[in-house]
């Protein structure tokens, strides 16, 4: 009852903190609004990672790192709904008390902690035709009923998952989609867009939610995206920026690297451009061969690859937006995250995958919990050989390690989620294997340069 009672009068100062910082505008001031929202955070958690990323975040804000204005453009630039549902459902729910009732079911289930998040793709609708699509092989047709992802969303929050990235497809294509996000408004959702269906009454509903963050895709500019996405997407993309921004809604965008537009895609050229058009984050994903006509030859070089990440890393400290690169940063959340060991993939068919480009399962949420799923010999193959290499840098079972993939999938004998998926595990496996030699020699170096020498 105590531990209750504090609880409370805790998360009653936070949200107290965080709404004097939506209104301050001086430095200092702001800085130490929020050291008092870290001594107070601190007090909430029970678990020793997220004390030690609290006292990291306020370390940058005292060093007045770019993520300083970043995070003053989140707390004063959204619409007040939007900040408050965003305060609740993500910092309160999903980083704060969450981690706790996560930290509570690890404990009942002998040491299981369960992952911080979730895909799940309601459908595979979508009104783009891209080439080297990883969902491309995916039945169009296929979807969740309500139900199914009702059921799904209330099991995770019983693990103590608040946070659910929504992709597919294209999400918005769902006709029931703004009610998922109604009904579970004590949760935060991260959606994958490819822009198209955001106009004003998108973003009127997205307002009246409070609890989403969309993402658009786009591959550069004008001449990139429209190479890939057809004649002018990026026009319609620009556009729902606009829409988005003149709501008060945050937003980002997300980018596939490639062999043609990785240099462009990690330029500052194209990252002022995101921010003054309003994205207060950016993702990464670079292609690899999977989804629609696998094509090595789309891939990044390696040499590409590790550009990219020294790239970032400059980026980071010299611009006001939260970039994340999901193969390039090992490092930041200890190696690979699929597996259930930060997070897996709920596709349109309803089969648990160890990650949104890992094809293949053992489990279906139609015939089993997600309990169950996440928890199942092949998600635990995976996840006990995380990380089984020194090099964070090199962290994906697909393509830095690729036998770990390949031996769970023969030795709990997975099935591949859809025709095709089988191809880079059976007919590419030289090539891959090639690509990760070649990458370790530009890797290992980087690893030493930048963390081993550190230590």
């Amino acid at each position: 009852m105590l531990d209750r009672i504090k609880q409370i009068i805790l998360i009653k100062a936070l949200n107290l903190l965080f709404s004097v910082l939506s209104l301050v505008r001086n430095d200092r001031i702001f800085r130490w609004s929020y050291s008092l929202i870290a001594f107070f955070a601190q007090r909430l958690v029970k678990k020793d990672y997220y004390v030690e990323k609290i006292r990291w975040i306020k370390g940058l804000f005292d060093s007045s790192h770019p993520c300083l204005p970043a995070t003053r453009k989140i707390l004063q630039g959204t619409n007040p709904h939007h900040r408050k549902t965003i305060i609740k459902s993500f910092i309160i729910n999903q980083l704060l008390t969450g981690t706790n009732k996560r930290k509570a079911f690890s404990q009942k289930e002998s040491g299981y902690y369960p992952p911080g998040f979730f895909v799940i793709s309601p459908s595979m609708k979508c009104n783009l035709n891209c080439y080297g699509c990883y969902a491309g092989y995916y039945d169009k047709k296929a979807e969740l009923t309500f139900d199914e992802i009702d059921r799904v969303l209330l099991q995770a929050k019983e693990m103590g998952i608040y946070f659910c990235v929504v992709s597919g497809g294209e999400p918005l294509f769902y006709t029931k989609i703004f009610d998922m996000f109604e009904k579970h408004n004590d949760m935060i959702f991260h959606v994958y867009s490819n822009g198209s269906l955001i106009d004003e009454d998108a973003c009127r509903r997205l307002s009246e939610v409070g609890n989403v963050i969309p993402a658009i895709s786009l591959e550069g500019f004008r001449e990139e995206t429209d190479r890939r996405r057809g004649k002018g997407h990026y026009d319609r993309v620009m556009k729902a920026m606009d829409l988005l921004r003149n709501a008060g809604i945050l937003f980002g965008f997300s980018a596939t690297l490639t062999r043609q537009n990785s240099d462009l895609l990690s330029s500052e050229q194209f990252i002022d451009a995101m921010i003054e058009k309003g994205c207060i984050l950016g993702w990464y994903f670079m292609y690899v061969p999977i989804g629609r006509e696998p094509d090595l030859d789309l891939m990044p070089t390696p040499e590409q690859r590790g550009l990219q990440f020294e790239r970032l890393t400059r980026l980071r400290n010299s611009k006001p937006i939260f970039l994340a690169d999901f193969w390039n940063d090992g490092p930041v959340v200890g190696g690979c995250i699929s597996g259930g060991r930060k997070y897996f993939h709920v596709n349109a068919n309803g089969d648990v995958e160890p990650c949104v480009f890992c094809h293949f399962a053992t489990h279906n949420i139609r015939t089993s919990t997600l309990q169950e799923a996440v928890n199942s010999p092949l998600f635990r193959s995976i996840r006990c050989q995380l990380p089984s290499y020194e090099n964070l840098l090199r962290p994906c079972t697909i393509i830095d390690k690729p036998e770990i993939s390949r031996n769970a999938i023969s030795e709990h004998d997975a099935y591949f989620t859809h025709q095709g998926a089988e191809i880079i595990y059976r007919d590419m496996v030289q090539e891959i294997d090639d690509y990760a030699e070649r990458y370790a020699a530009i890797a290992d170096p980087l690893w030493e340069r930048y963390f081993k020498s550190r230590k």
